[in-house]
């Protein structure tokens, strides 16, 4: 390709409302352009990417033997209703009316779409399993879209969803997708992690995320370095820890005047604040029931919100209003605790399980308890992991500490159970000829974030360093001075013969300073570049692999069979 004749508005200002590299340098290289908050347009180059994205994604999914489809992009609301997430989806679904008056969403995911494909043709076990995917444009109103490709409204996905008769089914198949995904993201040439993950709005028994690792990762992850564990913060464990033994005693209650947070009344009773009750009152909602609950922690820990949803099944869950606190315990958030409270559901954290000789609020203002024993001054019916793990926490299978790290989610893989089937009634005949509904299975990956992270993984201050796969083009080919006809002759002669041979081959045939256009390759992540100059007179051509710190004099001659066999060592 001549680029005099490509469109690649390149940029040598940062733009001001780009946060993260990705975001900087996508739009500086001229990869996309922004239409409106979260939307963007995939200019040429940034196509490109997008296009070698896909290819290897097409690959790995066809050889594991997923099939491909299309779905629609707009969705009538019947589906989302069969399954109850038009109601319970909230405002991210997008939602219109065509001129009939009829409801429809622009898809943000496909689950409800894809069971009524298999309810419509998959009738009996013999047919299982069966896996089908798509790449496909969603659309999800993002409450606050932001660092360009990573957080958008309108992004690219390729999604997956597989059918079975049998748990054991459909654990082979998560197997399969997560061993493909593995391929995927290797052969992209990115640095990632397989985490445990929440399912979010998915739902499903149990899910992983692929994190590539990068240093200005949006995703807090948590990892043992000496066992195999990690997890996204959201669904992180820690093995929780013994309370150290301690004197029992007599409940007492002492005058905490104007002590509200757990700093301020381990420092005033002179306790750490591991001793401490940290007492929330959160409203929860689950179907059509509302009520309240006491989340009980220790007072140096943070709560797991989604870990408390996930316990209590719920669809929502919020932190009470101080109105709200004072009414069910007679006292003002700081001084509320969970002794002698009789009427509200109480869930303590499991490192409560063995607390003695703690303090809690006392349920009336500016007072707090001291010698609180856990089961004996309150109950403990149900006790769960509730708490956010941390650093330093010891891993939940082998004890040693975890750390953190950063990393941008690319894949997400589910098994989503029969949620989605038996809302929809989408049933097979099983080996008896009775009916059963589906046990499902769903495998996602974003196509634009994905390039995002290379972009985060692979830079330096001149620009991207594009992984070999992904790179828009493998080599270009630059004659310093286009009034020199013999540059012109030569670069013109490797060109061809590069083309000829199958590479990705730019010529810069721009009326441009060698500086130009020297910083716009470099800043577009051209695998390479040949530059034709004044060595050109001695039968020589300048070489360089970007990333690469200096130039490597190559015979003109002989370029182009050479700069062939150095490509190939990239892959």
């Amino acid at each position: 390709m001549r680029i005099s004749k490509m469109l690649m508005p390149t940029l040598r200002e940062v733009p001001s409302d780009a946060e993260v590299i990705s975001h900087q340098l996508m739009l500086r290289a001229g990869l996309i352009q922004k239409v409106a908050a979260g939307i963007y347009n995939y200019l040429p180059l940034g196509y490109r990417i997008i296009r070698k994205i896909e290819h290897i994604i097409r690959r790995e999914m066809n050889r594991a033997g997923a099939q491909e489809a299309l779905m629609p992009f707009a969705v009538p609301s019947e589906l989302w209703r069969e399954s109850g997430r038009w109601e319970k989806y909230g405002r991210e679904l997008l939602r219109f009316q065509d001129r009939k008056g009829a409801d429809y969403c622009l898809g943000p995911t496909h689950e409800e779409v894809i069971t009524s494909i298999a309810r419509a043709f998959l009738r009996s076990y013999k047919q299982l399993p069966q896996n089908l995917y798509q790449i496909q444009d969603k659309f999800r109103d993002e409450i606050r879209p932001r660092f360009g490709l990573m957080r958008g409204r309108e992004f690219i996905m390729k999604d997956a969803y597989s059918f079975h008769d049998s748990l054991e089914s459909l654990d082979a198949e998560y197997q399969n997708m997560r061993a493909a995904y593995c391929r995927i993201f290797e052969a992209c040439g990115l640095k990632y992690k397989v985490v445990e993950a929440d399912s979010g709005n998915i739902g499903g028994s149990a899910s992983q995320e692929f994190m590539v690792l990068a240093e200005n990762g949006e995703d807090a992850l948590l990892s043992c370095a000496a066992c195999a564990y990690s997890a996204n913060v959201e669904a992180a464990r820690s093995m929780p820890e013994k309370q150290r033994a301690a004197a029992g005693g007599q409940l007492k209650e002492i005058a905490t005047p104007d002590q509200k947070t757990i700093e301020e009344v381990a420092a005033f009773l002179q306790i750490a604040p591991e001793k401490l009750i940290k007492t929330l009152v959160y409203y929860y909602k689950v179907g059509e029931k509302e009520d309240y609950v006491l989340a009980l922690l220790r007072g140096d820990h943070q709560l797991n919100e989604i870990k408390l949803k996930n316990y209590l099944r719920a669809d929502i869950v919020l932190l009470a209003e101080d109105s709200v606190v004072e009414k069910i315990t007679g006292a003002p958030p700081g001084f509320c605790g969970p002794v002698g409270l009789r009427n509200i559901r109480i869930i303590a954290d499991e490192c409560l399980r063995d607390l003695r000789g703690g303090a809690a609020g006392a349920n009336k203002k500016d007072a707090h308890l001291l010698n609180v024993e856990a089961g004996r001054d309150f109950k403990l019916d149900e006790v769960a992991d509730l708490r956010q793990a941390a650093a330093g926490d010891k891993c939940p299978r082998c004890g040693a500490p975890l750390k953190a790290i950063r990393g941008i989610e690319v894949g997400h893989i589910f098994k989503l159970g029969s949620k989605y089937s038996e809302a929809m009634n989408a049933v097979y005949l099983d080996q008896n000829g009775d009916s059963k509904p589906f046990i499902m299975g769903c495998y996602g990956i974003g196509l634009g974030r994905t390039a995002a992270a290379a972009v985060e993984q692979h830079f330096d201050e001149r620009g991207i360093v594009w992984p070999a796969a992904l790179a828009p083009y493998h080599c270009v080919v630059i004659p310093a001075n286009l009034k020199d006809p013999e540059l012109l002759k030569a670069a013109e002669k490797i060109y061809q013969e590069l083309l000829a041979a199958g590479v990705e081959v730019l010529l810069d045939d721009r009326d441009e300073r060698i500086g130009v256009k020297l910083n716009d390759m470099e800043l577009i992540g051209i695998s390479s570049r040949l530059v034709l100059g004044k060595m050109l007179a001695a039968g020589q051509v300048e070489f360089r692999l970007r990333g690469a710190s200096d130039n490597e004099l190559l015979p003109a001659a002989s370029a182009a069979a050479v700069v062939l066999k150095k490509l190939a060592e990239l892959k």
